[in-house]
């Protein structure tokens, strides 16, 4: 049987995030279902920077257990590997919106990323939109990637929701997530007699100041990361999920909605209409009025809501994280 090595440690974190999701789901899910190959998922490094395990600490690795294919979930693929390698890069946000990056990390992902995506046997993208992005900007042959789109990945629980009326909007506070305009455009709701709470759920980042400044008195929240059950809470209690991101490789986000019955408002940008294809109502990210008559329009009209919740949930029944695992064992295959 083949051996595929995947590095793993990004879903050992304690806090995981979309790419950390991704790997931890995409594991578990080739192991369960074996898929004609013996999984060694790399969940530690070894000492010393990140960058030095990557480059030197796996390819030793591989060379070791006698891997058949070696595949990186985040960018980070060995460019000097002695077996055939499989790269996933979600986004490019790191060249389109730098700023959301330290200089070190983002030095990192705009010298290696582009150095893997030319290497790799094979490039998996989240999306059309992403594949589009890699090809243009890294010279990438498409005949050499492939989509596999990711899936609802939060636990469903039964906590109690918060009490009361809100939105939602979830995602790190960073720059391209735009979350000072979606405030501007709920203090105008606001100003209009609308009873609802906004509640910006993610990692402080680069625009938490700014998100406070735009706020004013208006009742917004920023809870920071919250625990899955937590969110899997906040996410069924909200009237409306708004996602008013500017750049997106996928949007977990708006399919865990869907997967609840939430609707939906999301930027008609990148590639959030892929993630909620006809489920969801979209808005120009850049236009604060355009935001704001969407979720008015969309809170004015319950028999609306219970329509989108329902093809929320129909779109949402469509991804799988078994459908990611055997569409990515079928690269493998193309491989070995």
């Amino acid at each position: 049987m083949a051996t595929v090595t995947i590095d793993a440690r990004d879903a050992a974190g304690p806090r995981l995030r979309g790419w950390g999701r991704y790997t931890r789901e995409l594991v578990a899910c080739l192991r369960r279902h074996g898929e004609g190959f013996d999984i060694d998922a790399v969940e530690t490094g070894g000492p010393g920077p990140e960058l030095l395990y990557e480059q030197v600490g796996l390819p030793r690795h591989l060379r070791r257990t006698g891997a058949d294919l070696v595949h990186s979930p985040n960018c980070f693929l060995p460019l000097h590997r002695p077996c055939p390698g499989v790269v996933t890069i979600h986004d490019l946000a790191f060249e389109a919106h730098p700023e959301d990056f330290s200089r070190r990390t983002g030095w990192k992902y705009r010298t290696l990323t582009p150095r893997a995506a030319r290497s790799a046997e094979r490039v998996i993208c989240v999306s059309e939109h992403t594949r589009g992005d890699v090809c243009e900007r890294y010279g990438v042959d498409p005949e050499r990637t492939r989509v596999v789109l990711s899936a609802p990945s939060l636990p469903l629980g039964d906590l109690p929701p918060p009490a009361g009326p809100y939105l939602l909007a979830v995602g790190d506070l960073r720059r391209k997530k735009n979350l000072p305009r979606l405030v501007s455009a709920f203090r105008a709701l606001r100003a209009e007699g609308l009873p609802h709470r906004l509640v910006l759920a993610g990692l402080a980042g680069s625009a938490a100041e700014r998100v406070k400044a735009a706020a004013g008195d208006a009742p917004v929240e920023l809870p920071g990361y919250v625990p899955d059950a937590q969110l899997d809470a906040l996410i069924r209690g909200a009237d409306l999920l708004v996602y008013p991101s500017i750049y997106e490789g996928f949007g977990l986000a708006v399919v865990e909605a869907m997967a609840r019955g939430c609707p939906v408002a999301a930027s008609n940008t990148t590639a959030l209409p892929e993630a909620g294809a006809d489920a969801a109502v979209y808005f120009d990210p850049t236009d604060e009025d355009d935001m704001a008559s969407t979720i008015r329009e969309v809170l004015a009209d319950p028999a609306r809501r219970r329509r989108m919740a329902e093809l929320g949930i129909r779109r949402a029944g469509q991804l799988s994280w078994e459908r990611t695992a055997r569409e990515t064992a079928a690269i493998y295959r193309e491989l070995l």
